[in-house]
């Protein structure tokens, strides 16, 4: 029996569509990722005031002057929070539109392989696996699409194409040894992929110092070559900025990811293993192939967050470094984004204007970029805490709605069981 249903036996009015509507919007899981940033923010504003050296100075004679240390909190925390969307978003100060929309570009380029690596982290949470390997993944991607870049000669997108494709091929395979043991032998995914980070690490490392192989000629640094101009991934809008084609992948990796999990019955299987792998082997689905196929699929998009790397942010040569901590980073990413492909999209962008605003925050108003990472992680904490979330803003708790419903229908199906004993009673007496 429906809530409405249930309330109108008890005689109480059903709840109208405007209740019902705040009810699905406050105990929804997106309502949750947005007090999560906010409430993160608020805790980071503090911390920059906290750290000011102007407020420090103030708060000494704040009993004297509270203004003055008021004053101070506000300076300080509006311009830092100003100078990162000044560099994350648009710059009002810019003379020119190009210079102005600059910052936003420059996030876009942050957040195209953070996109790609969440993705490949959320596909694999939603079978029920932990891709903790990104690491290692886009460095076997990166020297694959390297080596490819720097070592063939063919014509102009026909190189970017095969290097693209070794990159992502490089990836998918190493996960897929993960999802290989995983199924054939039950090893744990997380330990797996672990392991294979510090393989990878030390493989590219010695390929890195190793003539011949990767390492540039002429050089002893563990370096790579450049990669030619045929195989680099082309700017977006122009030599000036540093957007470029990874972008676009990684939209129409979003919109793959998307059909897979919500119009392929692949991504069917995906989700019926993630949600309980024994009923699913009892539907009949192959568990076993599906956690292969997952890893598969989430290493060559890690993967295609290293070719972005190597291919469109740095040609001029990569080092073991090359990560720059994305690996990790997109399992944040892929967390906020509830693994669901656009709402990682929507978090990748936001983690790449944090990296942006980062430093312009930094530069501007000498914030330790410390602070920055201390709020994306504060993100997480506020996410894996829906319930800390929901108390401070005083939300409706689902489980308390549920429980309301539950004994709503407890009564009226008392109420209905009455009713229907009563006319029996009343029918026999006749």
């Amino acid at each position: 029996m429906s809530t409405a249903a249930a309330a109108s036996v008890q005689g109480a009015p059903p709840p109208s569509k405007w209740h019902a509507t705040f009810l699905k919007i406050t105990q929804g899981n997106a309502i949750i990722s947005v007090l999560a940033i906010v409430l993160a923010l608020l805790v980071g504003g503090i911390m920059i005031a906290v750290t000011d050296e102007e407020v420090q100075a103030s708060a000494g004679y704040f009993f004297a002057r509270p203004g003055d240390t008021l004053v101070a909190i506000w300076d300080a925390v509006s311009g830092a929070y100003i100078a990162f969307f000044q560099s994350a978003v648009y710059n009002f100060g810019a003379p020119t539109f190009a210079r102005a929309i600059r910052p936003l570009t420059e996030t876009l380029t942050f957040a195209t392989p953070l996109i790609a690596a969440g993705l490949g982290v959320a596909l694999a949470f939603r079978i029920g696996m932990f891709n903790i390997g990104g690491r290692g993944q886009m460095l076997m991607a990166s020297a694959a699409a390297s080596w490819v870049a720097f070592s063939f000669d063919l014509p102009w997108g026909l190189h970017m194409i095969v290097a693209l494709v070794a990159g992502v091929a490089a990836g998918a395979l190493w996960a897929g040894i993960a999802g290989f043991l995983k199924a054939r032998t039950g090893a744990h995914e997380v330990i797996v992929t672990i392991m294979l980070n510090y393989v990878a690490v030390y493989l590219v490392l010695w390929m890195l110092r190793t003539p011949g192989l990767l390492q540039a000629p002429n050089s002893n640094n563990p370096t790579s070559p450049a990669s030619k101009d045929t195989a680099v991934l082309p700017a977006l809008l122009g030599p000036q900025f540093n957007l470029h084609f990874g972008f676009i992948l990684a939209i129409a990796a979003t919109v793959l990811v998307w059909w897979i999990l919500n119009r392929s019955s692949l991504g069917f299987q995906f989700r019926a293993v993630g949600e309980n792998p024994n009923a699913a082997r009892v539907a009949g689905i192959n568990v076993k192939n599906m956690y292969l196929y997952g890893m598969l699929i989430s290493g060559a998009l890690v993967g295609l967050a290293g070719v972005n790397q190597v291919l469109g942010t740095i040609t001029s040569g990569f080092t073991i470094d090359i990560d720059a901590g994305i690996g990790f980073d997109a399992i944040t990413v892929a967390l906020l984004g509830r693994s669901t492909p656009w709402g990682t999209f929507a978090a990748g962008i936001l983690f790449g204007a944090f990296k942006a605003g980062g430093f312009g925050m930094q530069a501007a108003e000498q914030i330790p970029v410390e602070i920055v990472t201390v709020v994306q992680s504060l993100i997480v904490l506020f996410i894996a805490a829906p319930p800390l979330v929901r108390s401070i803003f005083f939300l409706p708790s689902p489980e308390r709605d549920r429980r309301r419903q539950e004994k709503a229908r407890e009564k009226a199906l008392k109420a209905r069981v009455v009713g229907e004993a009563e006319a029996e009673l009343e029918g026999a007496a006749k």
